[in-house]
């Protein structure tokens, strides 16, 4: 009689694409979404512009990009990510070349345009879509582990300024848009879409084990959600989360004038960048924090903390060399703020894209979240501007962030009143059982 070993398990195909996407977004935070502020000051110091006009490219971005999300989600839906990855990272990497030789405002709105339509089909819906495909139990787990790329390309913030002061901002531009083809181009190579059609299941389950008895499957996963389109954006759920998360990248979309504020309040440059990147600690640790605790509790309570969190930080922002009442804080809320501010944002992220998927499913997964995205966008537009017209009328940036602080309060209970998962799954079922019987339709 011969004994059966049991077969090595060979690493599960997801967690490639989770290094692939943890690479392409790494690259994309250190240059654009923490990197970007390095050129913020050198582009209007060489032009002029005023610092309204130079941030309102940044909420064109924000608009840009919440109106191609429901397209791009679509498209992945349906046909897959790799021709999206193609187009976006070319896009991409040319709009950054573009960018380094620009002389006139308009000629900068254009670039930050194609910038927007290049990193919307290649960089985060792309890869948070893959990854929610293919993972189910573990899906907080991974998406947080793709998330902390984000939080690690702030680490290379002090570096990109010593670059910018040594090579100047153009020579830099350009090289940022060559090297986002070397990065993205092995990533489209790897890119595949749902764990299914390989033969494999979500989570690297073997297909054996779907034969288990159904009170084992009962224990092991849910039954998972299957909502359409035009079900989830007739849930009161789909838009009470889409303000809430809207409200929070209202706050965080103003990361790329940290470290202007941060030398308005009084900090030197190098010290400035120096406090700028290191928020990447603190988001680091939000985003590692999730992957280990957020498959596990509440994830309603868990966003509403990353925004109490995040508030914090904002508010010791603002404090930051102020006097009241004949006293100077200092910069004794400066560690505050660096930990805090990156915590609460680097949490919130990898959990609001957890809860779509846990309330709404992977059948359209793309397409909801990029429709969420959408609401995000029209929110976090207003950030950039708002904090570039305060300082414009107030010269400071301490009247924008203290209302950013405001907005975070309100988000909060908003969080925290989210129906639960079985309330929806249990609204749905019963709207599927009600349409299968009305008059007229086929069985």
């Amino acid at each position: 009689m011969k004994t059966r070993f049991p077969t090595p398990r060979r690493a599960f195909y997801g967690w490639w694409l989770v290094g692939s996407g943890f690479g392409v977004q790494w690259y994309t935070s250190a240059v654009f979404w923490r990197g970007f502020q390095a050129f913020f000051l050198p582009i209007v110091g060489t032009f002029g512009w005023s610092q309204a006009a130079t941030a309102g490219a940044i909420s064109l971005q924000r608009v840009e990009g919440g109106m191609f999300s429901p397209f791009v989600g679509v498209i992945l839906d349906r046909y897959g990510p790799r021709w999206a990855m193609l187009f976006g990272t070319i896009t991409t990497g040319a709009a950054f070349i573009l960018m380094s030789r620009v002389n006139a405002l308009w000629q900068f709105y254009l670039a930050i345009a194609l910038l927007t339509l290049g990193m919307s089909l290649g960089t985060f819906i792309v890869f948070v879509t893959m990854v929610s495909n293919w993972f189910i139990r573990n899906r907080a787990r991974a998406l947080a582990i793709l998330m902390t790329s984000s939080a690690i390309g702030g680490f290379t913030l002090p570096l990109l300024v010593r670059s910018i002061d040594a090579f100047g901002w153009r020579d830099v531009l350009f090289s940022v848009g060559v090297g986002f083809w070397i990065v993205g181009i092995p990533a489209i190579l790897l890119a595949r879409r749902r764990p299914e059609d390989y033969g494999q299941l979500p989570d690297g389950d073997r297909p054996e084990e779907e034969e288990e008895s159904a009170s084992n499957r009962r224990t092991r996963r849910r039954p998972e959600a299957a909502f359409g389109i035009r079900q989830a954006l007739r849930t009161r759920f789909f838009w009470q989360l889409g303000i809430a998360s809207s409200l929070g990248q209202l706050a965080s979309s103003t990361n790329l004038l940290h470290l202007a504020a941060l030398q308005d309040f009084g900090l030197s440059p190098g010290l400035a960048a120096l406090a700028a990147g290191s928020v990447a600690f603190g988001d680091l640790l939000g985003r590692a924090g999730t992957a280990v605790i957020g498959d596990r509790f509440d994830k309603r309570r868990m966003l509403a903390g990353s925004f109490v969190i995040q508030a914090a930080g904002i508010l010791s922002l603002v404090m930051i060399n102020l006097e009241m009442f004949g006293v100077s804080f200092g910069i004794a809320t400066l560690p505050i703020f660096v930990i805090a501010f990156g915590m609460g944002f680097g949490a919130s992220v990898p959990i609001r894209l957890a809860i779509v998927a846990d309330y709404f499913g992977r059948r359209n997964y793309g397409s909801i979240v990029g429709l969420t995205s959408s609401v995000n966008a029209l929110f976090g537009a207003a950030g950039p501007a708002l904090i570039g017209l305060t300082f414009d009328l107030t010269q400071s940036y301490r009247m924008g962030f203290a209302i950013l602080f405001v907005v975070l309060a309100i988000a909060m209970p908003l969080s925290l009143t989210l129906e639960s998962p079985g309330r929806m799954a249990a609204r749905s079922r019963r709207s599927d059982r009600l349409s299968s019987r009305a008059p007229g339709r086929k069985t």
